[in-house]
């Protein structure tokens, strides 16, 4: 199956699913997104790139309820999920896209992603970091909340090692275990380190991983 087919044949149980497989989910999402929040005005408008479900920028609403959200992603069943969950907030909107070939035309002031775009080849990360760059204003955030590689064979193989090992005692089925295992075998990951390499020969001028835990970073650069 090809990412949009793996991606809608999960999306009604995406969510309950994403804590047990992020063992560091409390920090990932809502801390890390309390730290960022709370040193930005509230954006006009916010992009979400590889939105699924709806869950980070649900992280985001929390602190930004006026701002207006465009929620992208490739699964119409995954945005699906997010029409219900934000049924009847007219500032949100939805668009079935594959982002890695274009972005929406509107203007934005921030724009982020949750572990989608480590499914890209770095050639397509470098073309989709260049884009974002030149449709953000000077002063404007991207966020990457993404899956990463260690970058050192020993440790690309600790990492996963810990990770398969945690999720046997998650609680997940047998057959979500499975579904991930075909999941993985489509991501692309990189470090973190050659990832800010990418956004700085794009543009931007301040750039920092500024929470890892083993495999999920979180990387916010500035234009």
């Amino acid at each position: 199956m090809n990412l949009e087919e793996q991606f809608n044949l999960i999306a009604e149980e995406y969510d309950v699913n994403r804590r047990k497989f992020i063992p560091c989910f409390e920090d990932y999402y809502k801390n890390t997104t309390k730290f960022i929040v709370s040193n930005i005005e509230e954006p006009k408008r916010i992009l979400d790139l590889g939105a699924g479900t709806g869950l980070l920028s649900y992280f985001w609403y929390r602190h930004f309820s006026a701002s207006e959200y465009v929620l992208v992603d490739i699964a119409d069943d995954m945005l699906h999920v997010a029409r219900k969950r934000f049924a009847g907030i007219n500032t949100i909107s939805y668009q079935v896209a594959d982002y890695s070939r274009e972005i929406p035309e509107q203007d934005f002031d921030v724009i982020v992603s949750a572990l989608s775009i480590h499914h890209l080849e770095n050639v397509d990360k470098e073309t989709l970091f260049d884009r974002i760059y030149d449709k953000l204003p000077e002063g404007g955030l991207f966020v990457n909340y993404d899956q990463f590689c260690a970058g050192q064979a020993d440790m690309d193989n600790w990492f996963d090692t810990y990770w398969e090992n945690q999720l046997a005692d998650s609680g997940l089925t047998e057959h979500d275990i499975a579904l991930w295992k075909e999941r993985r075998k489509l991501d692309k990951e990189c470090s973190v380190e050659e990832e800010m390499a990418m956004l700085g020969r794009s543009g931007f001028k301040s750039i920092k991983c500024f929470y890892s835990y083993q495999k999920f970073s979180v990387i916010i650069a500035i234009k």
